[in-house]
């Protein structure tokens, strides 16, 4: 019985860091826009692949070197 002093005022204080924690969470805007990162993964825009070089070019670029 005599923990029920403890645990009683510790889990209102628990409470009231968890609400403060909410409202400062709220006032600083974490909640604002929740979506546009979620978006921004499915509507990436696709890089084109670099252009494929001829093996023959290649070769000559090797050849011409000193």
């Amino acid at each position: 019985m005599n923990m029920l002093y403890v645990l009683i005022p510790l889990a209102l204080m628990l409470l009231a860091v968890a609400v403060w924690a909410l409202v400062w969470a709220i006032r600083s805007g974490q909640f604002d826009d929740l979506e546009s990162h979620g978006w921004s993964v499915v509507l990436d825009d696709d890089q084109k692949p670099p252009p494929e070089r001829d093996e023959d070019e290649s070769e000559k670029k090797e050849d011409t070197k000193p």
